[in-house]
Formats: structure tokens, sequence, C-alpha cells
């Protein structure tokens, strides 16, 4: 059964502005709450605060970029956090772009892949077995972290392109995709996946999907939308290639055509209540297991206020439509 959840549409400069989804999330029958990575705060933190407030639901990270902290960081991060949530927590990881490596380490990985197995490997370690003496090309651990009881901790993969799917397959529990349409996920992704996990001889990761979404209405041009929440991401090579590989062509000099594109495309999700339950069921046809609802490009045109009433409506209508739609 698929299943929905909530992605916080900001990234908070303060900790209180990420209560009131929290909340939702709590009070709602979303599955759990997600944040990714931000430049202007960290979701470890914000999920914390969140906590501290009062407001402990399951959360999600997805993602959080490897060049940002070492894997043993990451493992303790993680643990700390599901410890504080007392909720089953979901971290993903991504490599980031190159860009960000260079920027950051110096020089960028010289395999994506095989740098992404050695963080993977190295935070399972610590998290599953206490400990782990690994020296990898890309991280080295010799070191133990003690174990102590707490919620199930489930290790992601920010999912892209056919090889990172793979990857997810062989050592992910949750393989977790941004902006991909369902007709990707269905003849790309899900293939990938499920030949990953036989090669490793174990079952296919879950696959969460971060679906970019928004109601239609009289003060709303999709575009604009899409340019709120997504006109970064139209400019990345990597998120370019992936596109053109959905079939959706998108010329990263040319921002408004990009987000047309990616409307007709299914990359972004605009519509009536009853018109977006019919896309996002497209998503569970797919093999999606969870669908993340991503309402940023609302957030950042309309505030905040508009963006959790914009969830509000979707968790009430589109479940209760996208279980009809599929019988």
């Amino acid at each position: 059964m698929t299943t929905f959840s909530i992605y916080a549409p900001i990234a908070p400069p303060r900790s209180e502005q990420i209560l009131p989804f929290a909340a939702l999330t709590q009070m709602s029958h979303a599955v759990r709450l997600w944040q990714g990575q931000a430049p202007t705060s960290d979701p470890h933190q914000t999920f914390t605060a969140a906590a501290v407030s009062g407001f402990r639901v399951p959360a999600g990270i997805g993602v959080t970029l490897m060049p940002f902290r070492h894997p043993f960081d990451a493992a303790l991060q993680a643990r700390t956090l599901s410890l504080t949530l007392g909720h089953p927590l979901v971290v993903g990881y991504g490599p980031g772009t190159a860009d960000v490596q260079r920027r950051l380490l110096g020089e960028e990985y010289t395999s994506q892949l095989g740098a992404t197995r050695d963080y993977l490997t190295i935070v399972r370690g610590l998290l599953n077995d206490g400990g782990i003496a690994y020296k990898g090309k890309h991280f080295t651990c010799d070191a133990t972290l003690k174990r102590v009881p707490g919620p199930p901790i489930e290790l992601g993969l920010g999912v892209l392109r056919p090889g990172m799917a793979r990857l997810a397959g062989e050592i992910a529990d949750v393989a977790i995709t941004w902006m991909t349409p369902a007709s990707y996920l269905a003849d790309v992704i899900v293939p990938a996946l499920d030949a990953g996990a036989t090669a490793a001889g174990r079952p296919r990761p879950r696959l969460t999907a971060i679906v970019p979404v928004a109601l239609s209405g009289p003060d709303r041009v999709a575009t604009q939308l899409v340019l709120a929440s997504n006109a970064g991401h139209l400019r990345q090579p990597n998120y370019a290639g992936m596109l053109r590989l959905s079939g959706i062509d998108i010329d990263m000099t040319n921002p408004e055509a990009g987000a047309e594109a990616l409307i007709e495309g299914g990359g972004f999700l605009f519509g009536t209540g009853e018109e977006l339950a019919h896309q996002l069921d497209q998503f569970r046809q797919a093999g999606a297991d969870e669908i993340v609802l991503n309402v940023t490009g609302v957030a950042a045109k309309f505030g905040s206020r508009v963006a959790l009433n914009d969830l509000q409506t979707m968790l009430a209508d589109i479940p209760q439509a996208g279980s009809a739609a599929a019988q």
C-alpha cells in the first residue's frame, strides 16, 4: 500500500517555523515529515527543535550531502536524532554535485558510486554493528559507536540515475527520488532497483518519491510555481540529465521553457484535487511505496501558511481519491 508523507516546504532559519508542519504530520495520517539539505539550517537540528517543542514525529531526511560530514558523524547524528524523536527515522545520503565536492573537499570523488558505497557501508556498520574497521578508496573508518536501544533507522540513497538506483538496490533500505516523473520510475528506476537487489540476494528497497506538486487556482501560474521551487534544479546537469533520460528535454539556459517541459512531462504536478489524485496514482502504479507531497513552490510564492493549507487539503482529498482511482 502506498503511503503519503509531507515535505517541509521551507528551510527554516528559525526552528519554530517548522512546527506547523510537524503538527500537521502529528495530527494527520501523513506517515512522516521530510526535510532536505539546505544552506540555512540542518534538518537534524530543526527536527530536534520540533521534538523538544513537543512535536515528535517520524521523520525523513532526503537527502543530506556526504561532503558535509564524515560517515562517523553522520551515524552519530542519525542515532542521536532517532533517540530524540522516539520514532523511526529515514536518513538519505547523496554525493552532491561535483562542484559541491570540489568546493568543500578540494576535488571531486573519483567515483560517485564508489564514494557512496563506502559512505553507506560505514554508516550502516556503525549503527547496526556498533563499530566498523573499513578502509575504502574514498572513506575510511576504524571506530566504534556504542549500541543503545532506540527506534529503527533506515538508510537511504538519493537516486536520479540507473547506476545509483542499482547501488541502492544492493545496499540501501530506501531509494529516494526528487522531481522524477512516474514514467521514469516505472521504466528506469524500479528495474534498476530490482537488478541491484537481485544481484545482492535481497528484497528491493522501499521507493520514496518526493513529488513537487501544487493545487491550481485563479491566482496561480504553474510555471511560476515550478521556478519558485525548482529553478536551481533545472540548471544542474545531474537533474537535466535525468530529465532527458525520462524524455523531458531541458534547456538549462531557458528556465521558463524548462518549467513548461517539466509540467508537460509529469515532473511537476499541478491541478485540482481530483486531477492531482489521478496524477499521484500514477506514482503508485509505477512502484512508489511512499509519496512525499512537496509544495515548496507554493510556500515560496504565497507563504508557508498557504502551503500548509494546501497540504491539509491534499491530505484530506488526495488519498481517498487516489484509492478510488486505484480501485
